[in-house]
Order: C-alpha cells, then structure tokens, then sequence
C-alpha cells in the first residue's frame, strides 16, 4: 500500500478531574519536563491543559465522571532513559520497570490522575 494515511501522531489526549489544571502543570512541566501550551482561546474554557516535549503533544481534558486509565496508555520514547528514569525516582515517583520484552528499556509510570504512561528508552 502506497498510500498511507496516517504519518505521526499528532497528540494524545488524557482525561482528568475538574479542578486539577495546577496538579497536572507540575506534573508535565516541573516533573516530565514538558513545555505548557496556551490551549486556543475558543477551548480554554472547558479547562484542562496542553503540553509538549519535541513533536510530544499530551492534552489533558477535563471530564465530568473522570476515571483514570489503568491498562489503555501513551508511549513515549525517551532520550537517555536511565538518567530520565532516575529523575523520575528521584522527583517521587513511582518508575515501574518492565524487563518483559528483551532489550528494550523501558518503565509505567502513572500522572497525578491515575492515568498510566509508558516510557521506552530510545
């Protein structure tokens, strides 16, 4: 097939309760190291919050009856994945290493939110 539609991602969205947009900055910005996007003015009023790290985006939207998610997750690749996980461990949070599929580094972690992330050693 010569004609693929689909080339990246262009960003993935996760949800969270009403009222944690100062939670979820520090966790993307000051933990994860992303950079704070300003949401356009016609959706910054539903809440919620964008962030980006290179071509990186998560957006985090804001749902009435939150719950978190435990299994369905992103997976971001990750430059100088020892280092980046030991600061993670080192910021409070709980790095999960998975040693199930051979030479491939890489870690869950979970937002303030209880929504799972995948980490994965470039």
């Amino acid at each position: 097939m010569t004609d693929v539609p689909f080339t990246a991602i262009d960003h993935v969205q996760l949800a969270m309760p009403a009222g944690g947009e100062v939670t979820a900055r520090h966790f993307y910005v000051d933990v994860l190291r992303m950079v704070e996007l300003p949401k356009p003015p016609a959706l910054a009023p539903r809440g919620g919050w964008w962030f980006q790290s290179d071509t990186v985006q998560v957006h985090l939207g804001v749902e009435k009856d939150f719950r978190p998610a435990k299994k369905a997750h992103p997976a971001f690749r990750c430059r100088n994945d020892v280092t980046y996980f030991a600061h993670l461990r080192h910021a409070g949070i709980d790095v999960n290493e998975a040693d199930d599929i051979p030479e491939v580094p890489r870690c869950h972690i979970h937002d303030p939110f209880g929504n799972r992330i995948e980490l994965i050693g470039a």
